[in-house]
Parts: C-alpha cells; structure tokens; sequence
C-alpha cells in the first residue's frame, strides 16, 4: 500500500469513528425542525448556545473588560495614606473617563483647539487617552488605561486655560483658576 493510499484511509477510519452531535430527523427538538426564517430569538439563542458549547473558553486578556478577572491587589505594598495612589492602583488596566472644563466663555472650535493641543501633551508623555466633545466648554479624556489619569490630571490642572478637571467624582481645580484667599473671606 503506498503512503498516499495509507493516508486517505486513515482519514476515512477517523471520519468513521468520529461521533457527531447531529440529531436524526425524527430525534430533532420541535424549534429544529421549523424553518429558519420562523426561528424565534429564543430559537436563536438555543442555536448560538449549540454552536458555541465545544468552543474553548476566551484567554482572559481577549475578553471584554467587564468579564476580565481583576489583577489582586497587594494591600501590604499599598499606602493607605494616599487615596489618590490608591485609587490610581486599583483603576490599573481598566477604562476610565475624565471631565475637562475650560475657562472662560469659549467657543466649540475654541475648546476642540486647547483640547486637541492637551491630547497631544499627554501623547508625548506616552498617555494614551482620546478627546471627545461634550458641550462647548467640556470634554472628556478617556483613558484605556485608568491609572495614567492621575498623571493626566497633574499636567491639566497646571493648564492656563483648565478651569477643572473631574475624575471618579472629585473635583480638581485649575492652578490658575482659584480663587484668592482675600474673596473667600468676604463670603
């Protein structure tokens, strides 16, 4: 018998054994047997759970980051002094979106130039983060990785024109934008 003969029996033997999973006909559910376009989403749903029952599960850097197991934290090397590094620890790896509002009274063209120009700031210093819009003084920075917004929130607040930036619902005031002293007194 030559090598190439030996082969194609083999993969007959093996396609032989190999048990499927396919129902006879008269086996088959009752949602089965009906014709695809009347399958219901329940119908679908069945299909889609029967196609994907001998897949292999997702590695866990493949899936979505709401089912991602959370990284443990070492709370030993951790300093609870600080609750911003804190904070920053435990946003590691995850997605995290920060206000920015400008001074002032500025257009929408005005603030898409000073965000774009902070955008490109925070890129050279290797923060990743997109811009987008939300109002004609407001924007929003959002970070893939959520630990860089503390980083990111250090260079705005020393902006000129960075009247506040919030991150996880703390307000963080521009440098050149507070108040003096003297006003607060008066109130």
């Amino acid at each position: 018998m030559n090598k190439s003969a030996f082969i194609v029996f083999i993969v007959m033997m093996v396609s032989f054994c190999i048990e499927a999973k396919k129902f006879k006909e008269e086996e088959k559910p009752a949602w089965a047997k009906k014709d695809i376009r009347d399958y219901s989403d329940a119908d679908l749903e069945r299909l889609l759970d029967q196609w994907e029952e001998d897949e292999e599960p997702l590695e866990p850097d493949e899936l979505p980051e709401h089912l991602r197991p959370a990284a443990p934290l070492d709370m030993s090397q951790l300093d609870m002094s600080n609750p911003e590094n804190l904070l920053k620890t435990t946003k590691k790896g995850k997605t995290l979106m920060t206000f920015v509002t400008v001074n002032g009274s500025p257009t929408r063209a005005e603030t898409e130039d000073i965000t774009k120009l902070w955008q490109t700031s925070l890129w050279n210093n290797h923060i990743q983060a997109e811009r987008y819009l939300i109002d004609d003084n407001r924007a929003i920075f959002m970070f893939k990785e959520g630990s860089q917004a503390w980083d990111a929130k250090d260079f705005l607040v020393e902006q000129e024109r960075c009247l506040q930036v919030t991150i996880e619902n703390k307000d963080y005031k521009g440098k050149h934008n507070q108040e003096p002293e003297e006003a607060k007194d008066e109130l």
